[in-house]
C-alpha cells in the first residue's frame, strides 16, 4: 500500500482502519510510523571469560545504540515493537536441523527434544579453548553454552517480528537493534561472530508466510555477506545486492567477487560491489554514494522490489581499523543512502543491524538512518563531496561490476561512461539529458498540433466554401 503522510490530529481517534492494507484493516496509530525492536535478553550472549574489551561484538554495542536513540529522542517518535525468540522451525527455512538444533537449544531445553533429534553429538559440541580462557567456534565466535542459543534466537525473531509489520503494512519502516549479527551465517556453518542469518530467515519467511513476492536484500556491511548470498544463490525473487571490501578475496570471509551473479534461475540476482585495492586511498562517501547512484539504485528501480531488507553494517564507518574495517565513510552518508531505498517498494525498508564495533561509529550511523526512516531533513552532502570523482580504484571496481552485470540490467548500460564523473557533474549531465528529453516531447507535440491544426483547417475550408450549382438542364 503507498504511504502517505500521517495526516490525523494528535486527538483524532486512534482507533480508525485503513481498508486495503495486505493484513486487512490496520489501526491509523501504527501506520506510517517507524518500528524499533530491542530485547534486553540479547546481552547475555557473552564470552565466559567476563572480558568484552577483547571480544569486539558485545552486549555494549547495542546498549549503546539503544541508549543514543534515547538520548536523542528518536526512540519516543518510534512504535516500539515487542521482540520474541524465534522458533527452531523458522531457522530451519535457512539452516539445517543439525546446525539448528547446536545452536539453538542449551542444556536446559534440549532435555524436552524428541531425544530422537538429539543426533548424539550435539550433546558433546566441538568448541575451541579461546587464550581468554573462554569458548567459542572460533576466536571471534564466542559461545555461552547457557545463554547464547536464547540470544541468537531473539536476534532472529525481533527482525522477523519487525520486518512482517513492515511488510503487512503496519508501520512504514523499521529498524532492529540486535545482536549477534547474522550475515556470515550459512546453512550449516557458524563463522565471523554470526550463528543465524536474521536477514534471511526473514526474506524466506516473508515469502513463505505472507506471499511477498519479491525482496531486494542490501548489505553495506564491510565485509561479505557470505551466508546471504549462498541462501538466495538460485532464486530470482530475491535480489541481494552487496557492497563490502573484497581486496581480490584476501579481505574476510574472501567471497563475494564481482563474478559471483547467482546459478541456474537466480543468475543476475546476485550482485557483488567488490571494492579492491586496499585502503590506499580507504573508499568513502564518494564511492559510496557513486556506487548507489551507477549501480545499486539502477538494478533495484529495475527489480521493482515489495519490500526491502538492509544488512545494516556500520564497519565501513570511519573509526574501523583492519580487519574490522578500513574505510572512512561517514555516518551520515549511511542515512543519505537510507533514504535513496525508502523510494522504493512503497518505502517499506527493514534495516537490521550487523557488524560494526566502534561504539561512537554505530551509535552515530544508526542515528542518522533511524532519523532518515522518521523523515526528518537530512544535512545536505558537502560540496567537497558533491564536486570529488571516486578514486580510479573504485571506479575499476564499479566498471568491473557494470560490464558483468549489465548482462541482466539493462538501466546499468546508460550509466556506465558515468562512473567516474563526481556526483555534481552527473546530476547535470542528467539534467541536461532530461531537459532534452523533454524540449524534444515538446517539439513532438508541438509538431503534432501543427499538423492537427492544419489538418483542421483545410477541412473547415472544404465545408464551408458554397457548392457549385449543377447546371439545370
Amino acid at each position: 500500500m503507498p504511504h502517505r503522510p500521517l495526516g490525523r490530529a494528535q486527538s483524532s481517534p486512534a482507533t480508525a482502519s485503513i481498508k486495503g492494507a495486505p493484513m486487512g484493516e490496520v489501526p491509523i496509530k501504527h501506520l506510517f510510523t517507524t518500528g524499533l525492536v530491542y530485547d534486553t535478553f540479547m546481552l547475555k550472549h557473552q564470552c565466559m571469560c567476563g572480558n568484552t574489551h577483547i571480544h569486539p561484538e558485545h552486549a555494549g554495542r547495542i546498549q549503546s545504540v539503544w541508549s543514543r536513540l534515547q538520548e536523542t529522542g528518536l526512540l519516543g517518535r518510534c512504535e516500539r515493537i515487542r521482540g520474541r525468540k524465534a522458533t527452531l522451525d523458522e531457522i530451519q527455512t535457512v539452516h539445517s536441523e543439525y546446525h539448528t538444533l547446536l545452536y539453538g537449544t542449551s542444556p536446559l531445553n534440549r532435555q524436552k527434544l524428541d531425544s530422537k533429534k538429539l543426533l548424539g553429538p550435539i550433546s558433546q559440541k566441538m568448541y575451541a579453548v579461546l587464550p581468554c580462557g573462554g569458548i567459542g567456534v572460533d576466536s571471534d565466535t564466542v559461545w555461552n553454552e547457557m545463554h547464547s542459543s536464547g540470544a541468537v534466537r531473539m536476534a532472529v525473531g525481533c527482525v522477523i517480528e519487525l520486518a512482517f509489520k513492515v511488510a503487512a503494512g503496519e508501520l512504514k519502516n523499521g529498524f532492529a537493534v540486535v545482536r549477534p549479527p547474522g550475515h556470515h551465517a550459512e546453512e550449516s556453518t557458524a563463522m565471523g561472530f554470526c550463528f543465524f542469518n536474521s536477514v534471511a530467515i526473514t526474506a524466506k519467511l516473508l515469502q513463505q508466510k505472507l506471499g511477498v513476492s519479491k525482496i531486494l536484500i542490501v548489505d553495506w556491511d564491510i565485509h561479505h555477506g557470505n551466508g546471504t548470498q549462498q541462501a538466495f544463490y538460485n532464486d530470482p525473487n530475491v535480489l541481494y545486492i552487496s557492497m563490502h571490501r573484497y581486496d581480490d578475496g584476501n579481505f574476510f570471509p574472501g567471497s563475494g567477487a564481482p563474478e559471483e551473479v547467482g546459478v541456474g534461475p537466480g543468475v543476475g540476482f546476485n550482485t557483488n560491489i567488490a571494492w579492491t585495492g586496499g585502503v590506499e586511498p580507504p573508499m568513502g562517501d564518494v564511492e559510496y554514494l557513486t556506487a548507489f547512484r551507477t549501480v545499486v539504485m539502477p538494478i533495484a528501480n529495475e527489480f521493482s522490489p515489495d519490500v526491502v531488507l538492509v544488512s545494516a553494517g556500520f564497519d565501513a564507518v570511519e573509526g574501523h581499523q583492519s580487519p574490522l574495517g578500513g574505510y572512512n565513510v561517514t555516518a551520515k552518508c549511511f542515512s543519505h543512502l537510507t533514504k535513496q531505498l525508502m523510494k522504493l517498494a512503497g518505502g517499506r525498508v527493514v534495516l537490521a543491524l550487523e557488524g560494526g564495533h566502534d561504539l561512537t561509529a554505530i551509535c552515530d550511523a544508526s542515528e542518522s538512518c533511524v532519523a532518515a526512516l522518521l523523515g526528518d531533513e537530512l544535512d545536505p552532502l558537502p560540496q567537497a563531496v558533491l564536486q570529488q570523482k571516486p578514486c580510479p580504484k573504485a571506479a575499476a571496481s564499479l566498471e568491473r561490476v557494470i560490464e558483468i552485470q549489465s548482462k541482466h540490467w539493462s538501466s546499468l548500460q546508460r550509466l556506465a561512461p558515468t562512473v567516474g564523473q563526481s556526483l555534481m557533474d552527473a546530476q547535470r549531465r542528467e539534467k541536461d539529458e532530461a531537459d532534452t528529453v523533454t524540449a524534444m516531447a515538446s517539439l513532438t507535440v508541438d509538431t503534432e498540433q501543427a499538423a492537427a491544426s492544419t489538418v483542421s483547417t483545410e477541412t473547415s475550408r472544404s465545408t464551408e466554401e458554397p457548392m457549385e450549382e449543377e447546371p439545370v438542364l
